[in-house]
């Protein structure tokens, strides 16, 4: 299985954080499973450390390419693709590295490892406790589904 990491559920990986649930831990240390972490991620943990948000990830910025190489993840590169799909999502979740991530999930056919719950609202399948979240797409004013729209 192929499965990229939401930002906050990469910082609880490399922290422990008790807030990663069993299912999304056994997800991630499967190693028969690919784990992917968007470019994304790090400029979104750059971003929350430089604004306060995230005052403690200091050794995880320094050490940001060791430890994906020692977790074994893969990077994911933000491509012009993903980055059109991104701006074109519809409706109004407006966090920028949200909407890249549906986007690369979308394109790459990744299910996410999230507690988020904006994820499955876009059509991206979720990891995290119990069984898998399948999406339920939001149905749009003009009859189109927000799913259709990303992974179409």
């Amino acid at each position: 299985m192929r499965l990229l990491l939401d930002t906050p559920t990469l910082v609880w990986w490399w922290t422990d954080d008790p807030r990663l649930p069993a299912r999304a831990r056994a997800a991630i240390a499967d190693p028969g499973h690919t784990v992917f972490v968007s470019a994304v991620s790090g400029w979104e943990i750059t971003t929350r450390h430089r604004s306060g948000d995230w005052p403690d990830v200091d050794r995880l910025i320094a050490e940001y390419n060791a430890l994906l190489r020692r977790s074994r993840f893969q990077a994911l590169a933000i491509s012009m693709e993903h980055a059109h799909r991104a701006g074109a999502l519809p409706g109004m979740h407006r966090d920028p590295f949200d909407r890249m991530l549906i986007a690369q999930c979308g394109l790459e056919a990744l299910p996410i490892v999230t507690a988020n719950p904006v994820f499955a609202a876009y059509g991206v399948e979720v990891i995290w406790d119990g069984a898998a979240r399948r999406p339920r797409p939001v149905i749009l004013e003009r009859g189109v589904s927000e799913a259709a729209c990303v992974m179409g």
